[in-house]
């Protein structure tokens, strides 16, 4: 399986995916650079997915990925309502141009 690294060691790279997690999930829109974007967009889907199951065990499964209970209420409670009917493709993910200090592609990702 393939991957991006995002220039980072694993401990990093899995802080950086829970708090952009963490903040897409509380705003349902964050802005990042689009590779950091197209990673995030598996753990926010398998998230969701979790959330629609809605059992037990798959709330201790997101409560382990996201740093905020608050967030994880409300993505079991009003998130998971929402693409009860949709089958994947919870996110979208448009290009806003580059960044202006180092020309890095810079993307809004949002939930559907």
């Amino acid at each position: 399986m393939s991957y991006r690294k995002l220039g980072r060691d694993s401990s990093a790279r899995k802080a950086l995916f829970r708090s952009a997690l963490t903040s897409l999930f509380e705003h349902e829109r964050i802005e990042t650079t689009e590779a950091k974007a197209k990673e995030l967009r598996k753990f926010a889907d398998k998230m969701v997915t979790l959330a629609k199951r809605g059992d037990l065990s798959a709330r201790r499964q997101v409560l382990a990925s996201l740093m905020d209970e608050d967030v994880v209420r409300k993505l079991f409670d009003e998130t998971a309502k929402k693409y009860a009917d949709r089958n994947g493709g919870y996110t979208r993910i448009l290009k806003l141009g580059p960044r202006r200090g180092d020309a890095a592609p810079m993307v809004i990702l949002e939930l559907v």
